[in-house]
């Protein structure tokens, strides 16, 4: 999901979808640890989804307006 299609979203559709990158990343975990994990590559993919989309649930919080690109 791109950053544009995370501010898109509503508050209440940010923290749904944090809560779901934190369930996968703890699946993600047990994956990990029975070495049942196929593409170690979807750890860090997550990590930096969860940062996104807690960044921008931040700068909702701080009142921070980013700038428009044209």
């Amino acid at each position: 999901m791109k950053v544009k299609e995370i501010r898109a979203l509503s508050s209440e559709d940010l923290k749904k979808q944090l809560e779901e990158a934190y369930q996968e990343m703890l699946d993600l975990r047990f994956r990990l640890a029975t070495k049942k994990l196929v593409n170690h590559r979807e750890i860090p993919r997550v990590k930096k989804r969860i940062a996104r989309l807690k960044t921008i649930i931040k700068e909702r919080e701080l009142g921070i307006k980013q700038p428009v690109k044209s």
